[in-house]
């Protein structure tokens, strides 16, 4: 018998399987099955959703064949199967449903999953190929094990949030070659998920924001799984999908960064310590880019970037002690607000959504810290903040507001950056941020 833990290539759902079962009087039918799930060494995982005769043959006598296709080499292999049982929770439940909401839904929500059902497999056999598309590949996991130590040794030399972010996704380049890479963060109030960092796109898209359970980014974060896909070219809806979020209702004007025909992509949830921080995501030109080994060694590195973000975040708040009466001197000594030419704000405490000269900027989170600092610097002058200080302003009553203060602030800043309008944010010290203005605010706050 051939070990499953080779065929892991034919049951990404590339190319639908085959499922023959017979009758009481020995009449053999045969049907399509759209994916064949991997569970261990002996056991795989079908979703129940035969048609009726595949499933009273099942129920009959417990035994199906199936043949599986390695949507990469072409090479076919027959499995027998025994029915052990039936699952309606659990890991590998979830992990069926999850495929099915990305593959074969409209991405407006999970797909309703009967059960999974659980076979034993009893034999596996290739089918000889007289011509094989490839020849199959050796597994080749010590060299990817070696990449991930080499960019999880950078990651580790990071000293603030900003900076790992960066080295994060230029190694997943240099490393992988994943060269289309962005990084979501809860959004904290409306629970989506926003754009923080990116690489390989026109547009970095920072602020770019993708609404709960929407897509394969939304899914990850809700179910907090990795989802990865291999081949999207069965997956046109969900790309037709993720092209209208910028048309679902309350989104943000900001386009999600996205390849045009992308045709494999893979999102991991960053967790740590229980609690969701954000979401890996990468996608790729070329099918089979994403593959079971590859989800292997991106699991390790979103580990770390989630065990670091959580830390460094932490650690910049422990080290900001003692920096208060410097920053409250530098606002004591900016006196009154200089002239300059008129920068019109103009704020919705609806959404938080904040323009600036009529021009939509950013909204949630970053819009209501991105207001506070202007209606101090209006008031008093004041252009130095501590972060320690911003946690501490009750006035700010934001949710979750202390988890996510580190990496809304390194949003904000890029946002502004990107805009390169007349409001920017500068990291004048650690812990401490420097607002700059090319003229005068004279904000408006909109209720509606």
């Amino acid at each position: 018998m051939i070990p499953l833990e080779r065929l892991r290539d034919s049951f990404e759902g590339v190319i639908p399987s085959i499922i023959a079962t017979t009758d009481a009087d020995g009449m053999p039918n045969i049907s399509y099955l759209s994916h064949v799930h991997y569970v261990d060494e002996t056991h795989v995982a079908l979703s129940n959703q035969f048609f009726s005769k595949t499933a009273t043959n099942v129920a009959r006598n417990g035994l199906a064949t199936v043949m599986v296709v390695d949507g990469y080499s072409g090479q076919q292999h027959v499995l027998d199967l025994v029915f052990e049982r039936s699952e309606m929770e659990g890991e590998i439940f979830e992990r069926v449903a999850i495929h099915l909401a990305i593959l074969e839904s409209r991405m407006t929500g999970i797909m309703k999953l009967r059960a999974v059902d659980i076979y034993r497999v009893e034999d596996c056999q290739a089918v000889p190929a007289a011509n094989p598309l490839v020849e199959p590949e050796p597994l080749v996991l010590p060299e990817l094990m070696g990449k991930v130590a080499r960019l999880t040794a950078r990651m580790s030399d990071c000293s603030d949030p900003e900076a790992l972010l960066d080295v994060t996704l230029e190694g997943l380049g240099e490393c992988f070659g994943y060269h289309h890479s962005m990084v979501l963060v809860p959004d904290g109030e409306r629970g989506g998920l926003t754009t923080i960092a990116s690489r390989g796109y026109d547009q970095f898209g920072f602020g770019a924001e993708v609404p709960p359970g929407r897509g394969i980014i939304g899914v990850a974060a809700e179910r907090r799984r990795n989802v990865r896909i291999t081949d999207l070219s069965r997956g046109q809806r969900y790309i037709q999908a993720v092209r209208a979020m910028a048309g679902v209702e309350d989104a943000t004007p900001i386009p999600l960064p996205a390849l045009d025909k992308p045709l494999s992509q893979t999102a991991l949830p960053l967790v740590s310590r229980g609690r969701l921080v954000g979401v890996l995501f990468s996608e790729s030109t070329e099918r089979f880019t994403f593959r079971h080994r590859d989800e292997e060694a991106l699991t390790v590195i979103a580990a770390h970037l989630a065990t670091a973000l959580s830390f460094l975040s932490e650690e910049r708040e422990r080290t900001e002690t003692g920096r208060r009466e410097k920053a409250e001197r530098s606002a004591d000594e900016a006196g009154s607000v200089p002239a300059g030419r008129r920068i019109a704000v103009r704020f919705y405490p609806r959404d938080g959504s904040l323009f600036v000269d009529d021009d939509y900027l950013i909204r949630g989170v970053p819009g209501r810290l991105l207001l506070h600092f202007l209606e101090d610097y209006a008031r008093t002058g004041k252009q130095d903040f501590l972060n320690r200080e911003i946690r501490r302003d009750r006035r700010l009553q934001l949710p979750d507001f202390k988890d996510n203060l580190e990496t809304r602030l390194i949003l904000l800043r890029r946002r502004l950056e990107e805009k390169a309008g007349p409001i920017m944010l500068e990291r004048a010290d650690r812990g401490r941020l420097r607002l700059t203005l090319a003229g005068r605010p004279e904000i408006e706050v909109v209720e509606d």
